[in-house]
């Protein structure tokens, strides 16, 4: 099995993350996955966040799988999901797996289709932390 990458969080993205999951049914699947995830993850404040890094209510192009075209969304809080399609949450196997990753990762991830689904991140369109936006 393929090691994973490494992924970086910010300081302000970690406290609001482990608020969350505070708030939720323990031992769900989806919780132990991003528990797993921000437990591993590299720490930094949000004005030393890399351009190249998924964060939260960042705007990211990734694909799932060898054959998918790349598609776009939103890495969004459960709270601000809604119904335009264009976001998803970072509860969802998918949000969980592209959580801290940089352009070019990819990192096999349990999802209710396949037990190792491959995912590779593509671009970030749009980053709160490099447009300054350091408190969304």
């Amino acid at each position: 099995m393929q090691p994973k990458p490494d992924i970086m969080l910010s300081s302000l993205d970690i406290a609001r993350l482990e608020h969350l999951l505070s708030q939720l049914p323990p031992h769900s699947p989806e919780v132990e996955l991003l528990e797993q995830e921000l437990e591993r993850a590299i720490i930094v404040e949000p004005a030393e966040m890399p351009p190249d890094r998924v964060t939260m209510n960042s705007k990211v192009s990734f694909s799932v799988g060898s054959s998918s075209q790349p598609q776009t969304f939103t890495l969004v809080y459960p709270k601000d999901l809604d119904q335009s399609g264009e976001k998803i949450s970072v509860l969802a196997p998918v949000g969980s797996a592209i959580l801290g990753l940089a352009v070019g990762d990819e990192i096999a991830w349990p999802t209710p289709k396949d037990p190792a689904q491959k995912i590779r991140i593509h671009t970030i369109v749009y980053q709160p932390e490099q447009a300054g936006d350091l408190h969304r």
